[in-house]
């Protein structure tokens, strides 16, 4: 017990230095805060766009899909800020910083999860709260069990299946050289997917992004059950409750993926 508080300690000394360092620098932070947040309006103009020409896209209503964006969203930039960073492993790998890690008698991952903190992304999660609030008035959401307990499912545990996708392409980077592209079609890949209506992919897709990358689970099968909508084949909002368990198969994968990655990185001599 001693041993883990004292590791505890360890990771939040490391993140707090993170933090400071990065707020540090006044000029810089602001840029990129301002650069993310440009970056979630432009995404929602572009939702705008598209539903200023069309009524309605995959079964969802403008009101629908502003809901749709601001959940993916959150979850996403959420996601990011606390470990969007380790799809850099392999910059990691080739300046030598995972084998500082092993001098320290703390876990890998939990070194690279609080070696670095994008606190650039508060921008992109300040768009999406705006949004979240004026899709949940525009649509009318009642604060019924139901609707707060699966807006609370979507943001908690719909990070957590973001998260886990970032740590899982980061073990498998271990094994691929130069794999940011490969590990960005799942992560960016995914945050995209996350921002769709199931209904407008074809249905191996659709299965793919719902059953294999959980991407459904974290806003468009919450949507669902929020505004009282019918969905689809493959994509029934019954399934939404089911979120807690698309994290867990999630963070499986991910540790799996990592402690294979972590085991070819030791017998390859890293």
């Amino acid at each position: 017990m001693a041993n883990r508080e004292g590791s505890w300690a360890a990771y939040r000394t490391i993140l707090r230095s993170r933090v400071r360092a990065q707020a540090g620098y006044r000029a810089s932070f602001a840029t990129d805060i301002a650069a993310t947040l440009l970056t979630g309006l432009a995404e929602l103009i572009e939702v705008y766009v598209i539903f200023h020409n069309t009524p309605q896209l995959g079964g969802l209503s403008f009101d629908a899909a502003l809901l749709v964006f601001a959940l993916a969203n959150l979850t996403f930039a959420a996601a990011d800020l606390l470990v969007g960073h380790c799809d850099r492993l392999p910059t990691y790998v080739r300046e030598g910083r995972i084998d500082v890690f092993y001098l320290r008698p703390l876990s890998i991952l939990g070194q690279l999860v609080t070696s670095e903190v994008s606190l650039r992304r508060l921008g992109r999660i300040s768009v999406a709260l705006v949004v979240l609030v004026i899709a949940v008035a525009r649509g009318h959401v009642q604060p019924t069990a139901t609707t707060v307990g699966m807006l609370a499912l979507a943001i908690i545990f719909g990070t957590a299946v973001q998260a886990g996708l970032f740590v899982a392409v980061a073990g498998l980077q271990f094994r691929i050289v130069d794999g940011r592209e490969f590990a960005n079609a799942f992560t960016y890949g995914g945050a995209y997917a996350a921002q769709q209506s199931s209904l407008v992919f074809p249905d191996p897709v659709r299965i793919f992004f719902t059953f294999v990358v959980p991407a459904a689970f974290t806003a468009y099968l919450p949507t669902l059950v929020i505004l009282g909508l019918p969905g689809g084949d493959f994509a029934d909002p019954g399934l939404a409750w089911w979120l807690p368990v698309a994290a867990v198969w999630v963070w499986v994968l991910a540790l799996l993926t990592w402690r294979d990655g972590i085991r070819h990185y030791e017998s390859a001599g890293g």
